[in-house]
């Protein structure tokens, strides 16, 4: 199941990438959501190699990813790639610059089953893609809002 969004933001290509690598700020977003985040790798500066386990709950049980930044290329574009018992995550951000101070996030998820059960809860979500939608969008939107109040 894939996800894909565009958004146009008030901030430069520059500002817009740096916000979406501030990886340490994400890790206390998710933290504030419940999610247990634990750093694999020592490095100092964002870029490729970046790995992180992840635990939280999701319908009722308890869900382990390790996601590890695969691709990092400033000042467009950043990879992740999740590994979970059931579920296989890839995450892809693109910024590009539409003026000096407007650039345009392209912002996609996509999930593939690992194993039958997944394959299932996968295909009953999406019988209710359009709502998915909605939500990816309304999230993904607040977050490049929220990203926009804070460098303004």
């Amino acid at each position: 199941m894939k996800f894909s969004l565009r958004q146009d933001t008030d901030l430069s290509a520059e500002e817009l990438f740096a916000a979406i690598s501030d990886f340490a700020r994400i890790e206390r977003m998710l933290v504030r959501r419940g999610a247990d985040v634990r750093r694999l790798d020592p490095a100092q500066e964002p870029g490729a190699g970046m790995a992180w386990e992840i635990g939280f709950d999701m319908r009722g049980k308890r869900r382990d990813m390790r996601m590890d930044v695969t691709q990092f290329d400033r000042p467009e574009k950043i990879v992740i790639l999740g590994e979970g018992e059931s579920l296989g995550l890839t995450v892809e951000m693109t910024v590009i610059a539409l003026t000096r101070s407007k650039s345009r996030m392209i912002f996609e998820v996509e999930a593939k089953p690992r194993n039958m059960r997944a394959r299932l809860m996968l295909q009953t979500a999406k019988l209710g893609k359009a709502q998915l939608d909605r939500k990816f969008a309304d999230r993904v939107g607040a977050f490049l809002s929220d990203l926009s109040a804070r460098r303004s």
